[in-house]
């Protein structure tokens, strides 16, 4: 039923943009921010799939040592800093101003997932490899290794599509925009992954920085710094989901679990 809802709401956006009132400027400014979040969003996602599956071991990054660790140090620290930073009040008025002129507000979420992408595509494209690589997976190793890798994606873009994918990858903004209306955002989502734990998408993010095919020092402190931020973060996440949605959510709270699934009863916290 939540996967209908979701493919209904993205339909009618995609309608919508497909048929847009008029408005010159208004469309090619929408258009203008579609094709560079999506174009973005690719590239960073190529990256991160590439990088990892090395273990962080090719990329164009070239900072001589030791200066590398201090760079490779920012790049991981850029990303949970200021990812979290413009989901606060002052750092959504940020993304506002971003954009000059009447359709910024509009635009937030697609300048949100812009912003998002560059960084994460900084990451993954610019680190510089220290160049040791502790193991590697050969013959059937590498195929459940490989496949573990698969499965923890499909996870994530699962989780995604469930949260409303039309805000994960930044559709929502520019589409709103070509129909010239307030961006709809979907509602709090429980269903699909999320009936199992509240938090699928910071988990299975995880997943993908521990099945990797190769191992490496880079790789290590990548997962380390990372899970981290996915364990911490999502408090964040929550406080502002019980501020905006109250006893529906303090409910759902009780009902399921944080990030580790219960077997048997569903009412216990995490």
């Amino acid at each position: 039923m939540a996967s209908q809802t979701n493919f209904k709401r993205l339909e009618t956006l995609v309608r919508g943009a497909l048929a847009p009132p008029p408005g010159r400027r208004r469309i090619a400014l929408a258009l203008t921010f579609g094709v560079a979040v999506h174009l973005i969003f690719a590239a960073a996602v190529v990256a991160m799939i590439v990088a990892m599956y090395f273990g962080m071991s090719r990329s164009f990054g070239s900072v001589p040592y030791p200066y590398a660790i201090i760079a490779n140090a920012f790049l991981v620290l850029q990303f949970p800093l200021v990812h979290s930073f413009l989901l606060t009040g002052p750092g959504m008025r940020l993304l506002v101003r971003l954009v000059p002129g009447p359709h910024a507000g509009t635009l937030s979420t697609t300048t949100y997932a812009v912003v998002a992408s560059l960084q994460l595509l900084a990451l993954f494209a610019l680190w510089t490899p220290t160049g040791i690589v502790w193991w590697r997976a050969e013959g059937w190793a590498l195929y459940i290794v490989a496949g573990a890798y698969t499965a923890a994606w499909g996870l994530l873009i699962k989780a995604s599509w469930d949260a409303g994918a039309e805000v994960q990858s930044g559709a929502l903004g520019w589409m709103s925009l070509m129909r010239n209306a307030k961006p709809e955002f979907p509602d709090m989502p429980t269903g699909g992954l999320f009936r199992i734990i509240r938090q699928p998408i910071y988990v299975a993010f995880a997943l993908t920085l521990w099945t990797v095919p190769t191992w490496t020092p880079d790789q290590l402190a990548l997962a380390l710094a990372l899970t981290l931020y996915c364990l911490l973060a999502p408090k964040l996440k929550e406080r502002r989901f019980e501020a905006r949605y109250g006893d529906k959510f303090r409910s759902y709270k009780r009902q399921v679990p944080y990030a580790f699934p219960t077997i048997g009863r569903n009412d216990k916290n995490d």
